[in-house]
């Protein structure tokens, strides 16, 4: 097993549902640590560098308009192997596919864009993560 931190964020929908407790506990249950947590409002240059495989296709302006309905909640997250079992958590990223018993199926949109509001986004590999991390957090804000 490798010890990994990895980026969580708690999307509007989590936010505007108030399941950001509940998702996080769920985190928590799997011996996952808090490293760094903080609630900040999304600017479209940080959209455009986080989302820069998907911001010339036509649909990236309603991604950036959800992202900014609201504050979103960034988490560093760590644990054993954490990227891929949060992933495994999460459910796909269609909440629509999503079982239920995972937060996806749980708590994403199944009646609306289920790929865009399905709770968190969460990294993907490890240099995903090094790249998120820094985006989100500056120095000092990760703790180990």
């Amino acid at each position: 097993m490798s010890l990994e931190t990895s980026l969580i964020l708690f999307k509007p929908d989590a936010v505007a549902k108030n399941v950001v407790g509940t998702v996080l506990s769920r985190f928590e249950a799997e011996g996952f640590r808090i490293r760094g947590i903080k609630m900040l409002a999304l600017s479209d240059e940080i959209l455009a560098e986080h989302y820069s495989h998907i911001a010339d296709k036509p649909f990236f302006p309603s991604v950036r308009g959800f992202m900014q309905e609201s504050p979103v909640i960034a988490l560093a997250l760590e644990g054993e192997n954490v990227i891929a079992r949060v992933r495994d958590l999460l459910g796909p990223t269609d909440s629509k596919a999503a079982a239920a018993g995972t937060i996806r199926g749980d708590f994403g949109d199944k009646e609306g864009d289920a790929k865009m509001r399905n709770v968190c986004h969460a990294s993907d590999s490890v240099e995903a993560a090094a790249d998120e991390l820094k985006r989100f957090f500056k120095e000092g804000e990760i703790f180990a």
